[in-house]
């Protein structure tokens, strides 16, 4: 039988939208949609908050999530890896509940769009094809092949070229934006001690071997709320489907 830890990582602070985790959305703190969500699923064992604020801790508590810890502040700053705060959450809640656990589930909180049926296909997708890592991500509204840019030299120049000159959008390869929204990682990835890096991507070429997993998401719920424009629109579209 396969256990599953599902971890909710939330800093108290932040510079893109300060109190995000907090922050209403039609009477509910952000947090408490990815909670649920979660505890809808039905397929984790245990659901834990990392956090470094007593008040996220508490709060999220009082939704139906597990939290007996305060994140110790050098992995509570604005630079550390997401990586190494999923590891030391792993790392407490086997202490803690005294069991090793097979997978672990990364929901990020200013992903709410998210609904348990996304979290509960993903996973089969990723027992499924027997990944190593999942990540989930939307088409690309802009294509580096084609239309996205940087200055290199004060010279404007597209991001990525093909040898075949292209025309049309259309005739470009499939891109496809991370929407930090799910993340899966089997335990051998994560324990492992050359995994430290920033992303899911990275830690997976840290390793000998692996296996990443891509599962795709519509873009209606791939936003991720890092400014004030993008709660506002979140907050927009779930009051327009809560009715």
């Amino acid at each position: 039988m396969n256990t599953v830890l599902c971890t909710i990582c939330m800093r108290s602070g932040s510079k893109g939208l300060k109190g995000k985790n907090i922050k209403l959305i039609n009477g509910k703190p952000l947090m408490y949609y990815t909670i649920k969500q979660a505890i809808k699923s039905k397929i984790f064992d245990n659901i834990v908050v990392s956090t470094d604020s007593k008040k996220i801790l508490a709060r999220a508590k009082s939704y139906g999530a597990e939290g007996w810890f305060i994140r110790p502040k050098r992995l509570a700053n604005s630079t550390c890896s997401k990586i190494l705060v999923i590891k030391h959450a792993l790392k407490e809640s086997e202490r803690f509940f005294n069991k090793k656990f097979k997978f672990i589930v990364d929901l990020d909180v200013t992903s709410p769009l998210r609904t348990s049926k996304d979290i509960i296909s993903a996973y089969k997708n990723f027992i499924k094809k027997r990944g190593d890592v999942l990540v989930t991500g939307t088409k690309s509204k802009k294509n580096p092949y084609f239309n996205v840019v940087e200055m290199v030299n004060n010279k404007v120049k597209k991001v990525k070229n093909l040898k075949k000159r292209i025309f049309r959008r259309q005739d470009a390869p499939t891109t496809y934006d991370m929407n930090a929204s799910i993340y899966i990682y089997c335990r051998k990835i994560l324990i492992n001690p050359k995994v430290n890096s920033k992303t899911v991507i990275e830690a997976l070429e840290q390793v000998e071997k692996g296996k990443a997993i891509f599962y795709e998401m519509p873009a209606s719920r791939s936003i991720d709320i890092d400014s004030e424009f993008d709660f506002k629109l979140v907050k927009f579209l779930l009051k327009r489907k809560n009715g």
